[in-house]
């Protein structure tokens, strides 16, 4: 991935590992690899001069050596998991933020 793209982000959970992806959703072969020519490459003006320092992500692990058309059906295919249960799991959390709040209400002080 081009690292140095505004749309690239990465997040490093507590377990060490490192997910690098592009916010629009434009690289299919994320974290390895970001399409030749991509319409929406811009360049990250904020980190021009700057020195990073021990806190520096590491380094990308090598790619599988899987063939790229296999490679892209099973991203393909964990990216519809995701969205086939993402409704819900928004709607579980929508119903458990209600429910705390119900209860915060009925404990609320009166004055």
């Amino acid at each position: 991935m081009r690292e140095e793209c505004k749309h690239f982000q990465s997040r490093t959970y507590a377990s060490g590992e490192v997910a690098r992806f592009c916010v629009l959703d434009l690289a299919p072969e994320a974290p390895w690899r970001c399409p030749a020519g991509c319409p929406r490459y811009e360049r990250r003006l904020a980190d021009a001069g700057w020195v990073h320092g021990s806190l520096v992500e590491p380094p990308v692990e090598d790619e599988p050596e899987v063939p790229v058309e296999q490679m892209s059906e099973v991203l393909r295919s964990a990216e519809t998991i995701v969205n086939d249960i993402s409704e819900e799991a928004v709607a579980e959390a929508r119903a458990r933020d209600e429910q705390a709040g119900r209860r915060r209400r009925f404990f609320r002080r009166r004055r």
